[in-house]
């Protein structure tokens, strides 16, 4: 039943909530909001094997499929998309399913998240392979489309997980791993887009961030990946490689304009004193990892 839900309790804190003057009402919800961290680290060991999974699925090759609906289908096609400028990540390595398509995103479809058969649809189409990884978001644990999606998953063979909000989700025993992120009722009953919705990007955010340094996108805390697509991002790049290297702004950006504008390669062609088709090559005998390809210069 839906009012037994974690997520659909009435919160003690507000049930007067509509006669909070706007400085008590923002303070209940920053009260509220402060639980959320302290939420997640009790969820640190699962959210690590979630990225354990990933990092499996780049390395064979395979893709990391979002499924969500509502709120949680937006965040997840927010997070997959932010990776493609962050990281310069291939468009097609983690993509979101959404209940009710790209248009759900701007505007509720109605009924498009209460039919498993659309989730089982979407794995099917997308033509989902035992390599791949599905992972659910569901505040509820229990939503219709996303148990349709990781029960398909389940049924080709692929690794599956599940990023939730309570405590007894129906769906856990479709996911080999459970991320439950329990952040109790809302300050406005049953609205799964405040506290739910924002424990949702902060794992999100984890899962899609650590894969992303593991699997050597980033150089020290620096975006070595990051694609140039205007002013300020060009800025960046070269603080990046200046930050790197130890160069000046304009041997930063010279080297730059030789890799196209490539953070990772001018680092490397500086670093090991190479030419862009060597910094390239190096790169790509190591994998794309910066560290590895820099360990040459000492051979």
């Amino acid at each position: 039943m839906l009012e037994n839900l974690d997520t659909e309790k009435r919160n003690p804190k507000t049930t007067e909530l509509d006669r909070f003057s706007i400085g008590e009402l923002l303070q209940t919800m920053n009260e509220e909001d402060a639980t959320i961290p302290l939420a997640i680290r009790d969820a640190l060991r699962e959210i690590s094997e979630v990225v354990s999974k990933c990092l499996s699925t780049i390395e064979n090759r395979g893709k990391v499929y979002y499924v969500g609906a509502g709120t949680s289908g937006r965040l997840a096609i927010i997070d997959a998309v932010e990776l493609i400028p962050t990281f310069n990540a291939p468009s097609d390595l983690f993509i979101p399913i959404m209940a009710g398509g790209t248009e759900a995103a701007f505007k509720a479809v109605e009924g498009s998240e209460d039919q498993e058969s659309l989730g089982e649809k979407e794995i099917v189409d997308r033509k989902v392979r035992k390599i791949d990884l599905i992972i659910g978001v569901t505040a509820s644990g229990r939503t219709p489309f996303v148990r349709g999606a990781l029960k398909k998953g389940k049924e080709i063979g692929c690794p599956t997980a599940l990023i939730c909000n309570v405590q007894r989700p129906e769906i856990a025993s479709l996911a080999d791993t459970v991320i439950k992120v329990v952040t109790g009722p809302e300050v406005l009953t049953g609205s799964t887009r405040l506290k739910a919705g924002t424990a949702q990007k902060m794992v999100l955010n984890m899962i899609s961030t650590a894969t992303m340094v593991k699997s050597g996108k980033v150089f020290q805390n620096l975006m070595i990946d990051v694609v140039v697509l205007n002013e300020k991002l060009r800025e960046r790049a070269i603080k990046i490689v200046m930050e790197s290297t130890g160069e000046s702004a304009e041997r930063s950006q010279s080297e730059l304009i030789k890799s196209n504008w490539k953070a990772k390669q001018a680092i490397l062609q500086i670093i090991n004193d190479i030419s862009p088709n060597e910094a390239q090559e190096a790169l790509e005998r190591h994998g794309g990892f910066l560290r590895r390809a820099m360990k040459e210069k000492e051979k």
